[in-house]
C-alpha cells in the first residue's frame, strides 16, 4: 500500500475582511455532499430526480449566525474560507425544531453546535439526529460542547415512544439516534436505544435507523443488545487516532474499547460506522493506521471532518485541513483501505444528510440483491424438482 500523501496545499485566497457578510467563491475542488450524491445516483438511477433537487438547494448562500456560535465567534482562530456556514433557516427547519420542542426531545445537531444544521433539517429528506437520553453527558471529553455532569437527571421513561411516534410522523427514509454518555445508567441506556428502535420498526417497518452510540463503558453485552434490536446501523466513533486519546478524549473512553464496540457490532449482522475528527494534531501515518484498524474490525463506513474548537475551555485547533487533502483522504480511504464509502471534508460530520443518502441506496441496493439471489435459488430449486 503506497503511502505518498500529498502535503497540505496554501489556504484558498479569501477576501481578508468582512467574509461572514460578503459573497465569496469558496467551493472546493470537489464537494463531499455532491460526490456522495453522485454515488448514492450510480448506485441507484431511479434517485436521479431527487438527487438533482437537493442539489439545486444545497446551492443557498447565507453567512449568519446558526444555533450556537458561529464560526466567526469560535476561539482564537483565524478561520479559512472553506469553513464558512449556512444559517438554518426554511419551513421544514421551522417546523422540525418547533415539534421537537413541543416533544421535549434534544437534538445533537444543537446540542454539539454541528455546522450543517440548516442543510440537514431542510428539504424532502430533511434529517436530525435525535439525542436520547437527555442533554446532559457523564463524560467530559475536551473536544466536545455537551453540557457535562457526574449525575445527570433520571432519563424520561416516555421518550423512547415520543421519539418513535414523532420520526414515524416525519416520514422520512432514513434517521439517526444518538446520545450522551450515561454511565450512572447500570447498561449505559441500551436498552432505552433498544426500546426506541424496536417502537420505531413497529410504527414503520420500512424506515431506515442508524444509531450513534456510546461505548457502554465496555459492555459488550449491552453493545450486542442493541445491535440485535433492528437497527441497520451502528455507529460508533473513534474520534482520534490512537496516541491522542487521552489527550482528546474522557479517560473511560478509549481507542481499543472502541475498536472491541465496533467488532461485537459488526458480528450481530448490522452495517457499522465511525469517525475522527481532524486538526488535533495528528500525523498522516496515524490517520492511515486508524483507517487499517477500523476496517479490520469489520467497519463499512467511515467519515472524517475538521476539528473545531467549541470554547476557549476546549482543545485548540492544531491544524485546519484543506479541502484537497480531505479528498486525498476519500479516496484513500475507498480505493486503498476498501471502505464501502467514505465521507470526508471540513464539514462533514458523523451525521451528515450526504451519507445518510447514499446509505439508504446502498443499504436496500444490499437488500434488493439479496432478495433476488434468493429469487433464483428458488426458481433453481423448483427446476430441480422438475427434473
Amino acid at each position: 500500500m503506497s503511502r505518498t500523501i500529498p502535503s497540505q496545499q496554501a489556504p484558498l485566497e479569501t477576501r481578508s475582511s468582512g467574509l461572514e457578510d460578503e459573497e465569496v467563491d469558496i467551493t472546493p475542488p470537489v464537494d463531499a455532499f455532491e460526490e456522495l450524491v453522485r454515488m448514492a445516483v450510480e448506485k441507484d438511477p431511479s434517485l436521479a430526480p431527487l438527487a438533482e433537487q437537493h442539489l439545486r438547494s444545497k446551492k443557498v448562500t447565507a453567512a449568519s449566525s446558526m444555533l450556537g456560535p458561529s464560526l466567526a465567534a469560535l476561539p482564537n482562530q483565524s478561520k479559512p474560507a472553506w469553513l464558512r456556514q449556512r444559517a438554518p433557516q426554511g419551513e421544514v427547519f421551522s417546523g422540525l425544531k418547533s415539534q421537537l420542542r413541543d416533544l421535549k426531545l434534544a437534538t445533537v445537531c444543537e446540542e454539539a453546535q454541528c455546522p450543517n444544521i440548516g442543510e440537514c433539517w431542510n428539504g424532502e429528506m430533511a434529517t436530525a439526529t435525535i439525542m436520547l437520553l437527555g442533554d446532559t453527558c457523564t463524560r467530559g471529553c475536551r473536544f466536545c460542547a455537551v453540557n457535562t455532569a457526574r449525575t445527570p437527571p433520571p432519563p424520561d421513561p416516555d421518550e423512547p415512544v415520543n421519539t418513535a411516534e414523532a420520526v414515524a410522523s416525519w416520514g422520512v427514509g432514513y434517521v439517526v439516534l444518538t446520545s450522551v454518555d450515561r454511565d450512572d445508567m447500570p447498561d449505559g441506556g441500551s436498552e432505552h436505544f433498544a426500546r426506541t428502535v424496536r417502537t420505531l420498526k413497529q410504527l414503520r417497518p420500512g424506515i431506515l435507523v442508524e444509531c450513534l452510540t456510546p461505548d457502554f463503558r465496555g459492555d459488550l453485552d449491552a453493545v450486542r443488545h442493541l445491535a440485535r434490536s433492528g437497527l441497520d446501523v451502528y455507529a460508533h466513533n473513534v474520534e482520534t487516532v490512537d496516541r491522542l486519546q487521552r489527550r482528546v478524549r474522557d479517560p473511560r473512553a478509549g481507542y481499543r474499547q472502541t475498536l472491541d464496540v465496533l467488532r461485537a457490532a459488526k458480528e450481530c449482522g448490522v452495517y457499522t460506522k465511525s469517525s475522527i475528527m481532524l486538526g488535533l494534531g495528528e500525523t498522516d501515518d496515524e490517520v492511515i493506521d486508524t483507517m487499517l484498524d477500523l476496517k479490520a474490525v469489520g467497519v463499512d463506513i467511515f467519515t472524517l471532518g475538521q476539528y473545531l474548537q467549541p470554547t476557549p475551555k476546549h482543545l485548540p485547533v492544531s491544524e485546519f485541513v484543506t479541502p484537497e487533502k480531505f479528498e486525498y483522504w476519500r479516496k484513500f480511504g475507498q480505493e486503498e483501505i476498501g471502505f464501502r464509502y467514505v465521507a470526508s471534508g471540513p464539514m462533514v460530520r458523523s451525521s451528515y444528510k450526504a451519507g445518510e443518502f447514499f446509505l439508504h441506496s446502498m443499504i436496500e441496493s444490499d437488500r434488493a440483491a439479496v432478495r433476488e439471489r434468493a429469487a433464483q435459488d428458488r426458481l433453481q430449486q423448483q427446476q430441480q424438482q422438475q427434473q
